[in-house]
């Protein structure tokens, strides 16, 4: 794990990683997810001159996620989605890992209310790829658990596992400035945006006081929406709010800085 930004299979984890592993590469060489991936970017960017939603996110979320899932583990945090379920502890990443890849393929039918929409396109998904790792019984309830995942990485729905709060939150930490780079040099210069573009760098390491730090870079006070509108609401009631600790710091030089350090 490269600065809690980058997931590597072949590192060691703090939990069971090779179905998760074999699920990655699967997806990965799959060309109808890989396709959504492309064409869930026309509508909000290309359309809407808004923020990157297609393959670069969904990467990075995905990333995000599983070092974020292993920093808790490691800290020894028991997540319940896949135990309520009956299902085996391997199980918790695999529904991280594709609630992380299919939560914003909703974005093919329009921006808003995407993760409605979200929901059967993932489901039609879901039956194909799962047909090919579980026998039937447990197929259903991990396509349950991912569901749930995919519906509450949004702040209308709450999360009811660990699981969903990871995806949901490991969502709000795709904040740097290469999220909004397109839509900034097509003159873009909405709030999204322009926050974005003043976030440097987000980085996921052990904590001291809560299980994970969160450090995130900015260049000047418009990255405070990102973490105060944006990141907070995602983290509360995602049910890692005693496990996730956030520092915020102003990068730029000078005596007129509005905000020096923000700490969630």
């Amino acid at each position: 794990m490269r600065d809690g930004r980058l997931y590597d299979p072949d590192e060691d984890h703090a939990f069971p990683d090779q179905r998760v592993n074999e699920v990655l590469a699967y997806l990965d060489d799959d060309p109808e997810v890989q396709t959504y991936l492309e064409a869930q970017n026309v509508n909000p960017v290309d359309r809407m001159r808004y923020n990157d939603h297609g393959a670069k996110h969904v990467e990075i979320v995905k990333n995000r996620a599983l070092c974020l899932y292993d920093l808790l583990k490691d800290a020894g945090v028991e997540f319940d989605g896949a135990t309520d379920q009956g299902l085996e502890e391997a199980d918790e990443a695999v529904i991280i890992a594709l609630a992380t890849t299919l939560h914003d393929i909703g974005h093919v039918v329009h921006r808003d209310d995407h993760t409605y929409y979200s929901i059967p396109l993932a489901a039609d998904l879901l039956d194909r790829i799962l047909a090919d790792f579980y026998e039937t019984q447990t197929a259903v309830r991990v396509k349950g658990e991912t569901l749930h995942a995919i519906l509450c990485h949004t702040t209308e729905e709450n999360p009811l596992t660990l699981e969903a709060g990871v995806v949901r939150v490991a969502d709000a930490l795709d904040m740097e400035q290469g999220r909004s780079r397109i839509p900034y040099e097509y003159g873009g210069r909405g709030i999204n945006t322009v926050s974005s573009q003043a976030i440097e760098r987000v980085s996921l390491k052990p904590g001291d006081e809560a299980r994970v730090l969160v450090e995130i870079s900015m260049r000047n006070a418009a990255g405070v929406y990102q973490v105060d509108e944006l990141l907070k609401a995602k983290l509360r009631d995602s049910g890692l709010e005693s496990h996730v600790r956030i520092i915020a710091l102003n990068t730029s030089e000078g005596d007129d800085n509005i905000v020096e350090r923000i700490e969630l």
